[in-house]
């Protein structure tokens, strides 16, 4: 009876409360912006017979740019994590002279113009860069490269996760590592078994973002890497040159960077909804 008579009031409490008028001119007035983000996605959708989709997924340009940017994107990404990790610990758990100005180096790449990073890296590495040269003499070239793409996305996506992780480290209870040291774990294993599994989830969002960054990135990819079909062709260059060539091509690219998109920002968003559930 206890149980029959609360459901009732279980249901109650979960309901939506109604809206009031403040909520229902706030919604009125952020309309023309709703339209505005949400109508160019949706035109793009029903610009695209579903006969042309499957069409032009199944051409060979659409197979090269998906399985290059998969193959890159996951390079990049692994670099990030390999060596962005004790970067990210380092800024979370470590005050020293010059921090600040480390922390803004690591930020930088996240508000530079793309092809700013594309140029500061083929003077680099190109030819004639600043290592590229010495590169080169050793019969070791990088520019219009896949490694030049791997790089590219590297400079621009890393940062990405680092920022994210440094945010995942510094909100691991430093409790608990305390607590396992007095106990006789060393520093490494008290990373390895308490502050990395505690901090992980944080990590799985910060490398979605850094993949998904990886993926659409352009501007640096094209000046520094090239645009050569099944080398360095990637899916949002493959968009630029199938706009100018075959313009359902460079849609259905589009559509499915635009699914890939929204999955990844769902993906972030259910795992931080789960984080701050188990806090």
């Amino acid at each position: 009876m206890g149980r029959a008579a609360a459901a009732p009031h279980l249901v109650a409490a979960r309901r939506s409360p109604p809206l009031s008028r403040t909520t229902l001119g706030l919604l009125l007035a952020s309309l023309p912006m709703l339209a505005y983000l949400l109508l160019p996605l949706l035109a793009m959708i029903l610009r695209v017979s579903p006969a042309a989709l499957l069409a032009n997924l199944t051409s060979p340009e659409v197979g090269q740019a998906i399985w290059l940017s998969i193959i890159t994107t996951v390079s990049s990404t692994a670099i990030g994590l390999g060596f962005g990790t004790p970067l990210a610990y380092l800024l979370a758990r470590r005050r020293f002279r010059g921090r600040s100005l480390l922390d803004a180096l690591v930020e930088l790449p996240m508000v530079l113009p793309p092809s700013v990073a594309g140029i500061a890296l083929l003077i680099t590495f190109g030819r004639r860069g600043m290592i590229g040269a010495w590169l080169n003499d050793a019969g070791i070239s990088i520019a219009f490269t896949t490694l030049a793409v791997v790089l590219a996305q590297t400079f621009v996506a890393a940062p990405f996760y680092i920022k994210t992780a440094v945010a995942g480290f510094a909100g691991v209870e430093r409790e608990l590592e305390q607590a396992a040291m007095i106990d006789g774990a060393a520093p490494a294993q008290v990373f390895a078994w308490i502050t990395l599994p505690l901090a992980w989830p944080v990590l799985l969002g910060g490398l979605v973002m850094s993949w998904a960054r990886a993926l659409g990135e352009f501007g640096a990819t094209i000046i520094f890497a090239g645009n050569f079909p099944g080398r360095t062709q990637t899916m949002p260059l493959a968009i630029y040159l199938g706009f100018e060539q075959d313009i359902d091509l460079s849609l259905t690219l589009a559509l499915i960077m635009l699914a890939v998109s929204f999955l990844v920002l769902w993906l972030v968003k259910a795992i931080l909804r789960q984080r701050a559930t188990t806090t």
